[in-house]
């Protein structure tokens, strides 16, 4: 299962007849009124807009989301700036508009035509770059994987939020299953987890088979275990146990072996690499030993 997150969101430009604003005069500098602008989209943001409740979370600008909005206003595409000033996002929007330049203007814009927008909780950072009555703003989920160092802590908590899910029945797919037994963490199974998902990190692919032809049983035999049963989950692109987690209860196929009765045992692991297409990858093992 894959799990990549970028989209943009364009809708007809909004047209506003007013005044021209200090800015297109010269009299405020354009970080001044970039700084203006986002006090203003983070005011909406945590009052809420359109019906929906505002969040705590602020909105940061940030220097490569500036840079990329000044290449998106220069014509270049928008996923292509993200990619020229070094940015990695789980998810991001582009929002472009044509009004009166001034702070609050554009941010009553926003908060009419791309409220849903403003108020995702995911986004945290954004920016900003207007020219005259044209203002490019892209907000973004940051890619923040977890660290290394982290792996056990991470290890814990998923297994921790599948046994959870484990405690109740749902139904995956067109398949209602029961609730199922507790598993534990085995040492083995992490570590051919690791093993796979590092693979496909270096490699930048997404399979359950090894780039040299190996399927999961022959991972897990190779590595040392004795099983009965043996099945395996993957994602790519995700950055906590939390939407790793959620993601696999959501496909049908992964909730199936989330939820089987016959595994006791579990193995979890990931490995980033930043260059590569989802630039985190996630393995996940069950196991029966016999």
């Amino acid at each position: 299962m894959t799990s990549r997150f970028a989209a943009m969101l364009r809708k007809p430009r909004a047209l506003v007849m007013a005044a021209a604003a200090a800015v297109c005069a010269g009299i405020v500098s354009p970080a001044a009124a970039s700084f203006e602008l986002a006090n203003a989209l983070n005011a909406v943001r945590a009052r809420g807009c359109d019906g929906r409740s505002g969040v705590v979370s602020v909105l940061r600008e940030n220097a490569q989301l500036v840079e990329a909005a000044k290449r998106v206003a220069g014509r270049l595409a928008y996923q292509d700036a993200l990619a020229a000033v070094g940015y990695r996002a789980t998810r991001s929007a582009l929002i472009q508009l044509s009004s009166d330049p001034g702070a609050q203007s554009v941010a009553n814009l926003v908060a009419s035509h791309y409220c849903a927008v403003l108020v995702e909780p995911d986004f945290r950072e954004m920016g900003i770059y207007q020219r005259r009555r044209e203002s490019w703003i892209i907000l973004a989920a940051p890619f923040s994987p977890p660290a290394a160092e982290a792996s056990h802590a991470v290890a814990e908590r998923v297994l921790v939020l599948v046994n959870q899910a484990r405690t109740q029945a749902r139904v995956c797919g067109s398949k209602r299953l029961a609730a199922a037994g507790m598993l534990r963490l085995n040492a083995t199974l992490n570590g051919t987890s690791l093993a796979h998902a590092l693979d496909m990190a270096q490699h930048s692919y997404f399979s359950h088979e090894g780039r040299d032809g190996s399927t999961v049983a022959d991972r897990v035999t190779r590595a040392g275990y004795r099983w009965r049963s043996i099945g395996e989950n993957i994602a790519s692109g995700p950055s906590t146990p939390e939407v790793v987690v959620n993601d696999w209860i959501r496909s049908p196929q992964h909730c199936a072996n989330l939820m089987a009765p016959q595994y006791t045992e579990m193995g979890v692991a990931y490995a980033v690499n930043r260059a590569s297409e989802a630039g985190i990858y996630w393995v996940q093992l069950f196991g029966t030993p016999r």
